[in-house]
């Protein structure tokens, strides 16, 4: 395993958008806010649901993360992501009704999904996670929000849905967490498995990619 990278180096950057990690980093909250508001807006909720879908999808995945890892929790310290969860909600209002919106709900989740499960994996490394875990923060990080927003929203979360969305996350938490065993920087492998996460989601999405079924047939056939 790597040497443990000093978590004081790492939060810092996660903590202040004039740093390039931390531009991605309140990117993604935007990013995952924005998909919290676009389920508000699918069922015609007010304002102040649109703020609170908003600030639970954008935060929600770090905020476990954080916890599980013994780590400060992000906006608890830097007020700033929440004030960037009900701007993008205030956003999502503004621009108002449109059919527009659930492709743009999938199509910016598919962004959380890679990025996220990259910037989760990265800070679990910084604390001192073995890679394994590393890679289970990752996806945590990046799916935790959408599933508390589907949840809430009535909708069917996307640990049910059949094409790749979950294992999207786990691709780039697992390329990134193995490029850092051998020994490559944290940029370059950031920039190798966030697109590979997009990229199966956006397949998924373009295409109906999905991992095997369990083939539950071949039992009830074998039982009759």
């Amino acid at each position: 395993m790597n040497a443990l990278v000093d978590p004081t180096i790492l939060s810092p950057a996660l903590a202040y958008p004039e740093t390039v990690l931390g531009a991605l980093d309140f990117a993604g909250v935007a990013v995952f806010a924005a998909t919290g508001a676009l389920a508000a807006a699918r069922e015609k909720h007010d304002l102040v649901t649109f703020a609170f879908f908003g600030a639970i999808t954008g935060v929600g995945g770090g905020t476990l993360r954080d916890l599980l890892i013994d780590a400060p929790v992000f906006w608890v310290q830097d007020w700033r992501y929440i004030a960037v969860c009900l701007a993008a909600a205030l956003a999502v209002w503004l621009v108002g009704a449109g059919a527009w919106r659930f492709r743009a709900l999938l199509w910016l989740d598919a962004i959380g999904l890679g990025a996220y499960g990259v910037l989760g994996a990265a800070k679990a490394e910084a604390f001192g996670a073995p890679p394994l875990i590393c890679i289970v923060m990752g996806a945590l990080t990046a799916c935790f929000g959408g599933i508390v927003r589907d949840i809430l929203a009535g909708q069917p979360s996307i640990l049910l849905r059949r094409e790749i969305t979950v294992s999207a996350a786990l691709a780039a938490a697992t390329i990134y967490v193995v490029a850092r065993q051998f020994g490559i920087d944290h940029w370059p492998a950031a920039a190798i498995a966030a697109p590979i996460g997009f990229a199966l989601r956006a397949g998924a999405l373009a295409w109906g990619w999905s991992l095997p079924a369990f083939p539950g047939g071949l039992l009830r056939k074998g039982a009759s």
